[in-house]
């Protein structure tokens, strides 16, 4: 559970009823409520975006969304430690070896590459492989992220569109200046519903996940940097080197900190 998403959302949220209540009486807060304005931001954005992407897309965005509430974020200090006890394991005992080691691994894509190494393919080919993968990975994030930053655009649109309805009714009722005010207010609260919603849901959640999409590449990057020099039967010592170049150096864990099983074992 990533409780950054949900401190944000519930905090962003708070902060603005709080605005409401702090600015008049709690009772105030009710002149922010209105059906038809809800219809109106919250229908049209979804309908415009079922208009916009296909249907198959749209039903699965919930499951996109849940993503962002979940961590998703993985030590990359991990992922090397794998490597090079993996890199030990084919250094030792030949890279048939790692066969005994794919049922181990709970990463998909390091136990396709390491599938592919074990049946002998060609180092190149491994890494067309991986990479059409990991492009395929990214074009698939990059069509949630839009998705989710189209409907940030379309919500404050429909926000717009329901505040021209509301002046257009009220300027109907120019005779009687005591419908002007409340007809005002409910037409500026469509405007409210279309900003928050934007800036509150769906931006925030795109850029969550575009973070986690950005981490997801970098991590597969790795791994595959560390599957093809392990093909390549570099010295485990190497590797560590190379694959720590990976990661932002406030973050790379101190030596004394990082598991010692295995290594630099072999190293010669």
């Amino acid at each position: 559970m990533d409780i950054g998403t949900i401190i944000g959302m519930v905090g962003a949220v708070a902060f603005v009823v709080l605005g409401i209540v702090w600015g008049g009486q709690v009772a105030n807060i009710e002149n922010f409520w209105d059906m038809s304005s809800v219809l109106i931001v919250f229908g049209g954005t979804i309908c415009a975006s079922i208009a916009s992407y296909p249907l198959k897309s749209m039903i699965g965005i919930t499951k996109v969304i849940a993503k962002a509430f979940k961590s998703q974020q993985s030590d990359l200090n991990d992922d090397i430690d794998l490597i090079i006890k993996i890199a030990n394991v084919a250094r030792r005992e030949g890279l048939l070896s790692l066969e005994n080691q794919i049922a181990e691994m709970d990463n998909p894509f390091l136990k396709k590459g390491i599938m592919l190494i074990v049946d002998g393919s060609d180092p190149e080919l491994i890494k067309n492989i991986m990479q059409t993968e990991l492009v395929f990975i990214s074009e698939r994030h990059s069509t949630a992220h839009a998705m989710l930053d189209q409907m940030g655009a379309f919500a404050p649109a429909f926000g717009m569109i329901g505040t021209l309805i509301g002046l257009i009714n009220m300027l109907k009722q120019l005779d009687d200046p005591d419908a002007l005010g409340p007809g005002m207010a409910v037409a500026l609260v469509t405007t409210f519903y279309g900003s928050f919603l934007s800036n509150v849901v769906f931006t925030p959640l795109s850029k969550k996940l575009a973070a986690y999409s950005s981490h997801e590449y970098l991590q597969k990057e790795l791994l595959l940097e560390g599957m093809l020099s392990i093909q390549d039967g570099e010295n485990p010592r190497i590797i560590k080197d190379k694959l720590t170049a990976f990661i932002a150096r406030g973050q790379i864990r101190p030596e004394e900190e990082a598991p010692r099983a295995e290594t630099a074992e072999v190293e010669e």
